[in-house]
């Protein structure tokens, strides 16, 4: 008599519960992970890999920082092939910050203010890493699945940086939990999108100095 189910693909999702703790000097978050387990004949079912990030792209995003109060809604732009990446930052009832970054390592923070207030900033650092690459989420490790914002995702940690979250059907992401505190959802996510040229440019001011 064959066995029940022999022939079924069998899941199995057990709850874990990551209680706090601490990691290199930071503490984990709760996280519930729906562990995937087994397919056909019992056999473990191979785990997911994150989908690389496309070339370009836009993402409205919504970010909150657990460890202070502050709240943002950012606009990303991703452009690999021209080694650029821009963040229009909205820090709730502040001004819009410009986040300029060149894979040469060279980035441009800057507002523009309004008019003669004075209000315009601008701050320019140099770090010794370009923009992320968009497999750099390869060697991730595969924690299982959870619910987040109403989505099935599945779950990569990359030590001492973030928890990545990504839908399990579409492969888009939807939450970013960085090692830091600051949680971002993914509102909306146009592959594809590219903004123009004269966006990225640092303002006169950045340079007149």
């Amino acid at each position: 008599m064959a066995r029940p189910c022999t022939n079924l693909f069998l899941s199995i999702a057990v709850v874990l519960t990551l209680t706090l703790m601490a990691v290199s000097g930071r503490s984990v978050p709760k996280i519930e992970i729906l562990r995937t387990g087994l397919g056909a004949e019992g056999e473990e079912a191979p785990e997911p890999i994150p989908t690389p990030w496309p070339e370009q792209f836009h993402a409205l995003l919504v970010i909150n920082n657990t460890n202070k109060p502050e709240l943002q809604v950012v606009d990303l732009w991703y452009d690999w092939p021209n080694g650029r990446n821009l963040n229009l930052i909205q820090n709730q009832l502040g001004k819009l910050l410009h986040d300029v970054e060149w894979d040469n390592g060279t980035s441009y923070y800057y507002t523009l203010g309004v008019g003669d207030d004075g209000g315009r900033e601008c701050r320019i650092t140099h770090v010794p890493v370009g923009i992320l690459r968009p497999n750099w989420l390869e060697g991730a490790n595969y924690l299982g699945q959870s619910y987040v914002d109403g989505f099935l995702c599945n779950v990569w940690e990359k030590v001492d940086f973030i928890w990545y979250y990504e839908d399990v059907i579409t492969k888009r992401p939807v939450h970013w939990l960085f090692f830091t505190g600051m949680s971002v959802h993914v509102m909306t996510f146009e592959v594809g999108a590219v903004l123009e040229d004269s966006k990225w440019q640092a303002p006169a001011h950045c340079f007149n100095k």
